[in-house]
C-alpha cells in the first residue's frame, strides 16, 4: 500500500508541468485583456467628447447620457455576469463579454446620430461590467494563492494601461487625422483587443474552483496539475474539497438562500466597491480635457496633458502592486482613501482662490495647479485605492456565491459610477469646479470612516481560509476589522 501511495506521488511529480509560471502568466495577461478594454473604452470617451459634441450636437446633458449610459451597461453587465458565471462557468462569459466588446465598438464609431450612441454605449457598457465582475474572479480562483495579489492586481494595471492607450491613441489620431471623423477612429480601435481576447480565451481552461463547483472535480485536477508545483496539487484539492458542504450547498441552491454572514459580506463588498467610485476618480478620467479646456488650455494642450493622467495611473498601479506585498489589504485602503480626499480639498481650494483669467488671459499656473493636483489624485488613486478594491472584492467572498456576490458589488460600484458620470457635466455648469471637488472631498471624509471601521485585511490566506476567517467573525459582529479580519 504505502509503495503504491509513493507511486502515485512520483506520477504526480512526473505529470505536473515543470515549471507552471510560464502557463500561469498567459492566463493572467490574455485574460485580463478584459481590464485593457475596460480602460479603454472609458478613457477614450475623454478625448472623443471634444469633436464627437459638434457632430453629434450634444448639451450638456447628452453629453452625460454618452459618458454614463456605458457605465449603466457595465452595472447590469456585472450584475448579469456575476450570476450567469457560476452556472455556466467563468470562461464562457469572458468569451461573450469579447463577442460584445466587439459589436459595441464598430456600433459607437459608426453611430450617426446620438440616439444610437448611447445605445452602443449601453452595450458596449454589458462587456465592461461583465469583464469588470468575471475576471478578477477567474484570475483569483485559478492562480496560486501566494501569487493571487499579483496577478489579479494585473487587472487593475490593464486597466489604466488601456486609459493611457486611449489617452496616447486620441493625441496621435487628433495629430495625424485631425478632424470631424477623428473621434470614430478613437472608438472603433477598441476591437483589435477584443479579438485578442476572444481568440486567446478559447485555448485556456476554466477555473479549478468552478470545476469542483459542479463536481467536476477531474477537470479541477487537470487544471491545478497544469498550474501549481508538484505537490501542491492535492492539498489543494483537498481544501477546495472541504470548503463544500454538499448537502448544504444542493439545499442552498434550492432555496436560493445564503447566510446572514454572507449577507453581511455581500453589504461589506458593495461598500467597499462603491467607496472606489466616490472618490470621484471617474470625473477625472472622463472629463479631464473638458476640466482642463475651462481652465483655460487650448484642445490639444488638454489631450496632451491627459497622457501625463494615464501615465502617472500606470506608474502608480505598479508601485501599489509592490506596496500590497508588503504593507497588506488595510493600511493602502486606508492610505489612498485619505491622500485622495486631501487632494480633492486641494484642488478646490486652488479653483476657488486663484483668478481664472489674469490681465484678460487664462490664468496658466491655476490650469496646471489644477493638472497638478489630479496627477497628485492619482497617485493615492492609483496607487492604493483602486488595486486593493479590486483584490478585495476577487477574494473576500466564499465560492459558491463568488459570481453573485462579486457582481452584486461591482453593479453598486457602477450605478455609483453611472450617477457620478452623468451628474458631473451638469455639476460643472450649475456649481463649476470649486463646487464639484468641494462636494467629492466631503464624500471623501465619509469614505475614509467607513474605511476605518469596516475596512477587512486578507493578505498571506487561501481563498478556502478567507471563508473560514469571515464566516467565524461576521456571524456576530459585522465589523470585521473589529472582529481581528
Amino acid at each position: 500500500m504505502t509503495d503504491k501511495l509513493k507511486d502515485g506521488q512520483e506520477s504526480e511529480a512526473k505529470k505536473a508541468p515543470q515549471p507552471t509560471e510560464p502557463l500561469v502568466k498567459i492566463i493572467a495577461f490574455i485574460a485580463t485583456l478584459g481590464g485593457l478594454l475596460f480602460g479603454y473604452d472609458t478613457g477614450v470617451i475623454a478625448g472623443a467628447l471634444l469633436f464627437m459634441k459638434h457632430d453629434l450636437h450634444l448639451t450638456s446633458v447628452t453629453t452625460g447620457m454618452v459618458t454614463s449610459f456605458l457605465i449603466l451597461g457595465s452595472a447590469i453587465g456585472a450584475i448579469c455576469a456575476g450570476r450567469v458565471a457560476d452556472r455556466f462557468g467563468r470562461k464562457k462569459i469572458i468569451l461573450a463579454m469579447a463577442l460584445i466588446f466587439m459589436l459595441g465598438s464598430l456600433g459607437c464609431a459608426l453611430a450617426p446620430n446620438v440616439v444610437l450612441m448611447i445605445i452602443f454605449r449601453f452595450i458596449l457598457g454589458l462587456a465592461v461590467g461583465g469583464a469588470a465582475a468575471i475576471v478578477p474572479i477567474y484570475i483569483a480562483e485559478i492562480v496560486p494563492s501566494n501569487r493571487r495579489w499579483q496577478f489579479v492586481t494585473l487587472q487593475e494595471l490593464m486597466i489604466v494601461s488601456g486609459q493611457l492607450i486611449a489617452y496616447t491613441s486620441n493625441a496621435a489620431i487628433n495629430e495625424v487625422w485631425g478632424g470631424e471623423t477623428t473621434w470614430r477612429w478613437m472608438l472603433g480601435v477598441a476591437c483589435v483587443p477584443a479579438v485578442i481576447l476572444w481568440v486567446g480565451m478559447l485555448f485556456l481552461p476554466d477555473t479549478p474552483r468552478w470545476y469542483a463547483m459542479h463536481g467536476r472535480y477531474r477537470e479541477a485536477r487537470d487544471v491545478l496539475e497544469r498550474t501549481r508545483k508538484a505537490g501542491k496539487v492535492e492539498k489543494e484539492l483537498s481544501e477546495i474539497r472541504s470548503s463544500m458542504s454538499s448537502k448544504s450547498e444542493k439545499h442552498s441552491r434550492r432555496q436560493k438562500t445564503i447566510s446572514v454572514w454572507m449577507k453581511r459580506l455581500v453589504a461589506l463588498g458593495i461598500g467597499v466597491a462603491m467607496l472606489q467610485q466616490l472618490s470621484g476618480v471617474n470625473t477625472i478620467m472622463f472629463y479631464a480635457p473638458t476640466m482642463l479646456q475651462a481652465t483655460g488650455l487650448s484642445t490639444n494642450a488638454s489631450l496632451m496633458a491627459t497622457i501625463a493622467n494615464g501615465v502617472i495611473s500606470v506608474i502608480m498601479t505598479f508601485v501599489g502592486i509592490m506596496l500590497l506585498s508588503r504593507f497588506g489589504r488595510r493600511p493602502l485602503l486606508l492610505t489612498g482613501q485619505i491622500g485622495c480626499t486631501c487632494t480633492l480639498l486641494a484642488i478646490g481650494l486652488v479653483t476657488w482662490l486663484m483668478p481664472e483669467t489674469v490681465n484678460g488671459h487664462p490664468d496658466a499656473v491655476r490650469s496646471y495647479l489644477v493638472l497638478g493636483g489630479m496627477l497628485i489624485f492619482l497617485c493615492f488613486q492609483q496607487g492604493a485605492l483602486s488595486p486593493v478594491t479590486w483584490l478585495l472584492l476577487s477574494e473576500m467572498f466564499p465560492m459558491r456565491i463568488r459570481g453573485m456576490a462579486n457582481g452584486v458589488s461591482v453593479f453598486a460600484m457602477q450605478m455609483t459610477n453611472f450617477s457620478i458620470a452623468f451628474m458631473f457635466p451638469i455639476m460643472l455648469e450649475s456649481i463649476g469646479l470649486t463646487g464639484s471637488f468641494f462636494t467629492f472631498a466631503a464624500i471623501g471624509v465619509a469614505g475614509g470612516i467607513f474605511a476605518v471601521i469596516f475596512a477587512p485585511e486578507t493578505q498571506g490566506k487561501t481563498l478556502e481560509q478567507i471563508e473560514k476567517h469571515f464566516k467565524k467573525h461576521l456571524q456576530d459582529d459585522p465589523a470585521p476589522e473589529k472582529a481581528g479580519v
